[in-house]
């Protein structure tokens, strides 16, 4: 009996003692980390019991005990926390969630994806076109937003066109590393793989000043796959093959994903394609092996994270064959003429000339948030580019050999801060500092078209936006700092004819016979500015308006390129006087969207002084062949242009898209039309989609690609055969031409959870002969005849 007496009277005593230490209370507010902003019926979780927070985030838990209890905190789009809180030493706390869209959380791009500007005209494509893009090149896929079009050396060397301005004049972002992999010459693609983006936005102009103030066309910012922040393991593969070029591509994605932040990313890409073939012939020495990988891991919390980054891309791009030619006549002939010289049996074999190019990038970011101030990011990468350009020479061994053999090295630091806790303002102010090493072999036996040189960069910038109601207004300011210092050899006899001997004498270090070694050394301050607003009104439209001054100091080929540049089957030189660019912009929109149909209309008009021009002037025989002589100069000059698109959804099913562009460019003094300015072009596509029938989507798509009518003078040349001038029709613009396209896609399920995307695609139904003016082999053939392509993508 005392036994169970004694029982009773422990547990009563114990009930009596929690009774008397459950007294405890916990109160406090939940607020938004980003800007301190309360968050209203926030739920408060412990044990069995779930409270909401007040319109003014405050909450008050009583009747706790002197001890430990973990509370998870949670709230529509945010992240939920779980925190564990002693009441025996705390009474107050605020929790604090992100209460934005997380871009942890983000797999797919949505159409609210925020703007990289508010003002400037901008669009994005998505994983769909990315993935239809998947065997093909970043410039093929930019095609097709409005007012972006390519400049092609061949079919596979494509670079984007922005507005009719191209090169160094467009700033491409690869995973928020700014890519130096010599983008200056016509013939270099960009070292970048399509399939590591999950989306692609290109901004018109240079308002997005956070990238660089130099980019005069426009910036292309590549963004990653995001990564969602729970425990996940989602992967996609992507086959594709093409029955012209008789070739395909294979590309894989996986992707891990924690809850406590962590992730890892691992991605491959595999490309292989022999000749092409006009409707007509072979394409002879056409083909294309590509080869890129990348791996990111890292860690990614509520308050901060880092992450690291590495990609490896390797490429191996034949060059026309017929596009080096033996003699000036040769040459006469080939550009006058309507077929290659060279036409061979189909092959996957690469010969010279061709291009070896490899690309190695790598990256370590920081972020850190700030309660109710903003975000901190710091940013160390490194890019290694190595180029190599192998020419037809004159015995075996020597074509082994590169004739160009480039080595570019860059590090870059970036740091910014980004002021958002105001809901209706921001601010950006950030800095970027970086080193790059150019090494040209000096062994490969041919003068070097690129010297040695060290560049040296500093940049600082400030950005804001206010928000009015319904008004934006954006505005920012850039410095840039630029040192360029070169070691190159001239040869005394070009020294002379291009008049240095008497303005740069003193840039003369050593006398080697027929040479002189020079030191050229050059500083340039660049200053960049925008400001621009964002109004929408009447529910459905939004008008944009920016003005964008933006300077651009000369890059080392403008300045200077002497000699034979392979791949480009040409011979270029540059000028020591070349000087900055400065480009004045002022682009405006006026865009309509509702359910049924849209519209927008996108002029824009940009003056730039000290235009950098590169042009046909002659012709030279080398022992390597006869090749035109194309050389830099300056001139200002207006670029007047529209962007305009349509689309009209008459029916639930049915979609019609409708794109035209055109610019107009111009130098300012004698009216001289621009060399390489983009033809107009009208697009118009139909598109039927049901998703009941497998998700079916065919769409059938013409293209009209006007003639060029506004090109500089030919030249003319010395024909040894007949013994006088004749006319070179080097710059006249090929026909107009209309290319019909078809597509269609539908999805199955492949198991219970996976899918399997079956995408068919027919490029140039109708098997058209025609050369597009921005295609710098249209001297030589034609342009790619019908494609069939088929695509297999699986997303697991």
């Amino acid at each position: 009996m005392n036994k169970y007496t004694l029982t009773l009277v422990f547990f009563f005593g114990i009930t009596v003692l929690s009774a008397q230490d459950c007294i405890k209370t916990l109160s406090g507010r939940v607020m938004d980390f980003h800007d301190g902003v309360p968050l209203e019926g926030a739920t408060i979780t412990y044990n069995s019991t779930t409270m909401l927070t007040d319109a003014s985030g405050k909450y008050t838990i009583s009747g706790l005990c002197a001890t430990s209890y973990a509370f998870t905190i949670s709230h529509e789009d945010c992240n939920s926390q779980v925190v564990t809180i002693d009441l025996d030493k705390v009474s107050t706390k605020d929790f604090y969630l992100e209460h934005h869209l997380n871009e942890l959380q983000e797999v797919k791009v949505s159409g609210a994806k925020p703007n990289k500007t508010s003002s400037s005209q901008e669009e994005t494509i998505g994983k769909d076109i990315l993935e239809k893009y998947s065997g093909a090149s970043l410039g093929d896929a930019l095609r097709q937003i409005t007012g972006v079009s390519s400049l092609n050396t061949g079919s596979t060397i494509v670079k984007p066109v922005i507005q009719g301005l191209n090169g160094s004049r467009v700033l491409i972002m690869n995973n928020g590393v700014r890519m130096q992999d010599m983008e200056w010459g016509d013939e270099h693609a960009p070292n970048v793989d399509i399939n590591t983006a999950g989306n692609v936005t290109v901004v018109k102009g240079a308002a997005a000043l956070r990238y660089g103030g130099d980019a005069i066309g426009g910036v292309i910012v590549m963004e990653p796959n995001r990564v969602p922040a729970k425990d996940t393991l989602i992967g996609k593969t992507v086959l594709t093959g093409a029955s012209n070029g008789r070739g395909g591509s294979v590309t894989s994605e996986i992707i891990k994903g924690y809850e406590n932040g962590w992730f890892l990313k691992a991605q491959g890409t595999l490309k292989r394609f022999g000749d092409v073939e006009a409707p007509d012939y072979i394409l002879s020495n056409t083909g294309l092996f590509e080869k890129g990988a990348s791996l990111a891991f890292g860690v990614n919390k509520f308050t901060y994270g880092w992450d690291a980054f590495y990609s490896f891309y390797e490429n191996e791009i034949g060059v026309l064959a017929a596009s080096h030619i033996g003699n000036v006549d040769d040459l006469i002939e080939s550009i006058n003429s309507s077929q290659p010289s060279i036409i061979r049996d189909f092959t996957y074999d690469i010969d010279n000339p061709k291009q070896e190019v490899t690309h190695h990038l790598g990256r370590l970011r920081y972020f850190k948030r700030f309660e109710k101030l903003g975000k901190l990011t710091a940013q160390y990468d490194f890019q290694l580019n190595r180029r190599f350009e192998f020419d037809i020479r004159q015995t075996a061994e020597l074509r082994k050999i590169p004739s160009i053999d480039l080595e570019l090295t860059t590090h870059s630091f970036t740091s910014d801060f980004k002021f958002d806790s105001k809901s209706d303002f921001t601010l950006d102010t950030g800095i970027v500092l970086r080193y790059q090493e150019n090494f040209a072999d000096p062994s490969t036996g041919v003068r070097r078209l690129i010297p040695d040189y060290n560049k040296y960069d500093a940049g600082v910038f400030v950005t804001g936006e206010y928000n009015i109601n319904d008004l934006v207004l954006d505005a920012g300011v850039r410095y840039d700092y630029n040192q360029i210092d070169a070691k190159k050899f001239y040869q005394k006899t070009r020294w002379t004819e291009r008049g240095y001997d008497a303005e740069f004498s003193d840039l003369i270090i050593g006398d080697f016979g027929t040479q002189w070694l020079t030191n050229p050394k050059f500083d340039y301050h660049s200053f960049s500015g925008t400001i621009g607003l964002n109004y929408q009104f009447r529910d459905d439209y939004v008008l944009r308006a920016n003005y964008a001054l933006s300077q651009r100091a000369p890059n080392p080929s403008e300045l200077f390129s002497d000699g034979l540049h392979h791949s480009a089957a040409r011979i270029e030189l540059g000028d020591l006087r070349i000087d900055q660019e400065t480009s004045h912009k002022l682009s405006f929109s006026l865009q309509k969207n509702s359910e049924t149909w849209g519209w927008e209309i996108a002029p824009y008009f940009n003056l730039i002084n000290d235009y950098i021009l590169l042009e046909p002037t002659s012709v030279e025989l080398s022992l390597r062949g006869a090749f035109p002589v194309w050389e830099y100069r300056q001139s200002d000059a207006r670029l007047l242009g529209l962007d305009a698109k349509l689309y009209t959804q008459f029916h639930t099913n049915w979609r019609t898209d409708h794109n035209f562009s055109i610019v107009k460019g111009k130098e300012t003094d004698g009216d001289t039309p621009l060399i390489n300015m983009p033809a107009p072009n009208f697009n118009n596509k139909l598109t039927f989609q049901k998703e009941d029938w497998l998700g079916l989507q065919m769409s059938v798509e013409s293209e009209y690609v006007f003639r060029q009518n506004e090109f500089p003078p030919n030249i003319e040349v010395f024909s040894p055969q007949t013994g006088e001038d004749v006319l070179l029709e080097i710059n006249t613009p090929p026909s107009a031409y209309h290319l019909l396209h078809a597509n269609a896609d539908i999805l199955l399920p492949l198991g219970k959870n996976n899918t399997v995307k079956i995408g068919a695609t027919i490029n140039n139904i109708l098997n058209k002969n025609y050369r597009n003016y921005l295609n710098r082999q249209r001297y030589f053939a034609d342009e790619v005849g019908r494609n069939f392509l088929i695509r297999l993508t699986f997303n697991y």
